[in-house]
């Protein structure tokens, strides 16, 4: 053994035996499988649908691939007509990943709510489960109006989830687009009077069919909310497009194509697709047992509130830390004043705002608050009151946050320093000589010093400790009237708004981007009018002009240009792009408009 072990070949075979081990074991950790978490999502690719359309319901699997495909439930109101599955495996930063999709093609039966419960899935020895899905489903409609377009060749479609809604209230506004073969869509425009659209989402694009035939749906969605009460139509909404409509038979060829390699013949026609209005009741808010905290929210919403630090001395600060989430209108959220708050300086917040859904209708928004104790004997930060209008609920609500306890102490004053002499050495007393020295000639005597109070400069000195004293007392003074007064506050704001709005607009009337245009004109409109009238920005109509304005002290030339201002407005999304000129020309209008509001003020637009 000894003889074998030390002959050259056997060393060989040994480090050769050994480096294959090291290099499999190396191997073995680069290549090792990834393990990834697993988890099941089911969606639906839209909410709501007419009785006859055909759903996707996709049921992705991560990190794991069942070896067949699930059976779903029965479902009432659906029947599955059809099933595929696809794989995707994804490697980034080094990290791979995998997901198994089976979607299910659903057709609807019958109208009515559909509830798609939570789905048990048992794959490679564990349960995934799902999180359950809603879906509506409404009566079956025919196609609307279309010019241009043969029947049932392609449509369009306005679908709002409710009937009847709140002064005030979000919700989300589908246009659903159906064409069996097109191209050259052009995004829908809805008519809108008496409401306010808000954010769109990126359009989304998949198949369906209705009727047994089968269709290329592309769903644009936005949002709105209403303006004003009453019974409102919502729409119509205009699509235009180019479809490809075969010529003559669909068996005909191409002479030069006999074959048939290339299909048949077709052409391409311009189409104009209207969709039916839909019909909205628009409620007023209660006006009884209006809380004092409500400002103006609508939708349903969540409070938390924290500050720091409770342990802290008279004139230290406090930040109060609010996040405000839910349904609704999340970005135009404000906080409301509270009213016993008396024990505390307030200064204006500032927000920051997270959505969860591309409309915006959802998510949260956080406040930060600088608070400061008056006085050290405050105990507590009193409990934060938030008042919404709950439109599922059809009442108010008031969230209330507990007290926040502090430990407020009194200002820490200044002690005089005091000397300490104990281990002073003693003057030495200065001996005086008995025999002084008479000088031989007298040189000039020193003048004294001059007095500081008979200095030029020293009364003037006196008037300046005064002058500051009086300076910032002046600036408390204003910064208190400007926190206790919400309304001189709001149309500070604006103002700033408005400046920096024509700023924006002399650009955009240069890069002629009219459609840009004239929604940041009408959102300045809204804004001052509002800020003006003390109303909601929201809340501002033509209406509200010939209610409101009419009687107030405004000239013939200011009430002209705000109707032909909101005229122009609400006409941008059907006229054609203007010119950078006819856009600078407006600018001055408003600007002019603008300056006259602001001069009005809320009070006296109130008393006229």
């Amino acid at each position: 053994m000894m003889q074998s072990l030390g002959h050259p070949g056997a060393r060989r075979h040994a480090v050769a035996g050994a480096t294959r081990w090291l290099l499999g074991f190396l191997t073995s950790l680069v290549l090792a499988p990834v393990v990834c978490a697993t988890s099941l999502v089911a969606t639906l690719d839209r909410d709501t649908i007419a009785a006859g359309e055909t759903v996707n319901l996709m049921l992705a699997f991560q990190g794991v691939s069942p070896t067949a495909t699930p059976n779903l439930p029965p479902l009432a109101g659906l029947n599955v007509v059809g099933t595929s599955r696809s794989s995707q495996i994804t490697i980034e930063n080094g990290v791979q990943s995998s997901q198994t999709t089976f979607r299910y093609t659903l057709l609807a039966v019958e109208p009515g709510e559909i509830t798609i419960p939570a789905l048990s899935v048992q794959v490679g020895g564990q349960t995934l489960i799902s999180q359950p899905l809603r879906l509506k489903v409404t009566a079956a409609s025919g196609p609307g109006g279309n010019a241009g377009a043969p029947t049932n060749w392609a449509f369009l479609k306005l679908v709002v989830p409710k009937s009847e809604v709140y002064l005030g209230e979000a919700f989300p506004v589908e246009m659903q687009l159906y064409f069996r073969d097109g191209q050259d869509v052009r995004m829908p425009q809805l008519a809108a009077e008496g409401f306010s659209l808000g954010q769109s989402a990126k359009p989304v694009q998949t198949s369906t069919t209705l009727g047994g035939v089968g269709y290329n749906l592309i769903i644009f969605k936005t949002s709105a909310v209403a303006a004003r009460p009453g019974h409102l139509s919502l729409g119509p909404a205009t699509c235009e497009m180019n479809l490809r409509l075969p010529i003559g038979n669909a068996r005909s060829r191409d002479p030069f194509d006999p074959f048939g390699f290339f299909g048949p013949r077709v052409q391409l026609k311009p189409a104009v697709l209207n969709s039916p209005a839909v019909a909205l009741h628009v409620l007023p808010l209660p006006s009884e047992n209006v809380p004092p905290t409500f400002n103006g929210a609508v939708g349903q919403f969540q409070l938390n509130v924290t500050a720091g630090p409770t342990n802290l001395a008279v004139g230290d600060p406090i930040t109060v830390r609010v996040e405000l989430g839910g349904r609704g209108l999340i970005a135009n959220l404000t906080l409301p004043t509270q009213p016993d708050w008396r024990d505390f300086k307030t200064y204006p917040p500032t927000s920051s705002v997270e959505t969860s859904d591309p409309l915006g209708l959802t998510g949260r928004k956080v406040f930060e608050q600088v608070v400061i104790p008056e006085n050290h004997e405050v105990q507590a930060l009193p409990p934060f009151q938030f008042t919404y209008f709950d439109p599922v609920q059809k009442g108010y609500r008031t969230l209330l946050q507990p007290a926040i306890p502090l430990q407020v102490r009194p200002s820490a004053m200044a002690a005089t320093p005091s000397l300490n002499l104990t281990n002073a050495q003693p003057r030495q007393p200065v001996e005086s000589d008995d025999i002084v020295h008479i000088k031989p000639r007298l040189d000039p005597g020193r003048r004294p010093a001059m007095m500081l109070a008979r200095h030029p400069a020293f009364f003037p000195a006196q008037t300046i400790p005064v002058i500051a004293w009086l300076a910032l007392r002046i600036w408390r003074r204003r910064t208190e009237r400007l926190a206790n007064n919400p309304r001189l506050r709001r149309q500070r704001e604006v103002a700033a708004k408005v400046r920096a709005g024509l700023a924006e607009l002399k650009t955009l009337a240069e890069q002629r981007k009219s459609d840009e245009f004239f929604a940041l004109l009408f959102r300045l409109l809204q804004e001052q009018i509002g800020a003006t009238l003390d109303l909601p920005a929201s809340g501002i109509t033509e209406s509200v002009l010939d209610e409101r304005l009419n009687t107030a002290p405004l000239t013939d030339t200011s009430r002209h240009t705000l109707r032909e201002l909101f005229r122009l407005c609400d006409q941008a999304r059907y006229a054609p792009v203007r010119t950078g000129q006819e856009l600078a020309a407006l600018i001055p209008k408003a600007q002019a408009t603008f300056n006259e509001l602001q001069r009005l003020g809320p009070q006296e637009a109130r008393v006229s």
